[in-house]
């Protein structure tokens, strides 16, 4: 995905998550998103299934409730990001850097994903 594709796809999603009438929620499913710089972005509610976001920095991100179901999270850094209530099942999360996460209520992935 362009830069500047995602950058106005994260406008949208500010309105939406603001109620705004011009907001759309980010919906990312199947993006490849690999090597993003996401830090501090608010991802709320975001939907990024089956999403690529191998080496993509997420450093407190506020991902709560989120859809990272069946993403590509290799080597991901997620320190310090907000992971209350998303969905990981199915995630592939080898060597992605959770330290200081917050995965209070999250849905994570079982042995056999």
């Amino acid at each position: 995905m362009e830069k500047d594709e995602l950058k106005k796809m994260l406008e949208f999603h500010h309105k939406w998550l603001d109620h705004k009438p011009e907001g759309k929620r980010a919906c990312l499913r199947n993006a490849n998103l690999q090597d993003a710089d996401l830090q501090s972005a608010n991802l709320q509610k975001a939907d990024f299934e089956g999403a690529n976001l191998e080496d993509a920095n997420l450093r407190k991100a506020d991902l709560r409730k989120a859809c990272l179901q069946g993403a590509n999270l290799r080597w991901t850094n997620l320190q310090w990001a907000d992971l209350q209530g998303v969905n990981l099942r199915n995630a592939n999360l080898q060597d992605a850097d959770l330290g200081w996460v917050d995965l209070q209520d999250a849905r994570l992935p079982t042995a056999d994903d």
